[in-house]
């Protein structure tokens, strides 16, 4: 059931993240079984082909590539068996900016909808842009210690619009 439920949302969360203003339907993922007769005997197999370009195994996408099939493999689990809360360091590494705010405009989407948090470390201001709040972590001298500052980008936003 699970295999099931995940392959079928899969091309859906891959498509989601991949859309581009040449190809609005975006790429293709898909979950296959390595050997359908014996499917607990062998492994499964996970295709995905970025928007406007052809079928390459994985190993041979690039990092923000295979990133965003990654992300779109995690969605689709999630589709499967819901999770509340989620804490990802760096996912955006090898992203490009056009991706960066892909996959943060998703994450903002399914944090509002589905009551969903999300804990995201990243370096990227792209991220900062669609996050709700920001925690940033630093080093006190003084102190000899680490300290933290928290800000509420949403309670900001709103004293903005009054004024």
């Amino acid at each position: 059931s699970a295999f099931k439920a995940v392959s079928e949302n899969i091309d859906h969360m891959y498509k989601e993240l991949t859309q581009v203003e040449g190809v609005p339907l975006g790429g293709t993922a898909y979950l296959s079984l390595e050997d359908p007769t014996e499917p607990y005997l062998h492994g499964t197999k996970y295709t995905a082909m970025p928007a406007g370009k052809r079928f390459r195994d994985m190993d041979q996408l690039s990092g923000g590539e295979r990133t965003v099939a990654a992300l779109a493999l995690l969605f689709a689990f999630h589709i499967y068996h819901p999770s509340p809360f989620f804490v990802m360091d760096e996912i955006d590494a090898a992203l490009d900016n056009v991706n960066v705010a892909r996959v943060a405009q998703c994450i903002r989407e399914r944090a509002e909808d589905g009551g969903l948090q999300f804990v995201v470390i990243s370096l990227k201001d792209e991220f900062y842009h669609k996050a709700h709040g920001l925690v940033g972590i630093y080093r006190d001298r003084r102190e000899e210690a680490s300290s933290s500052v928290t800000i509420d980008l949403e309670s900001i936003m709103e004293e903005q619009a009054e004024e």
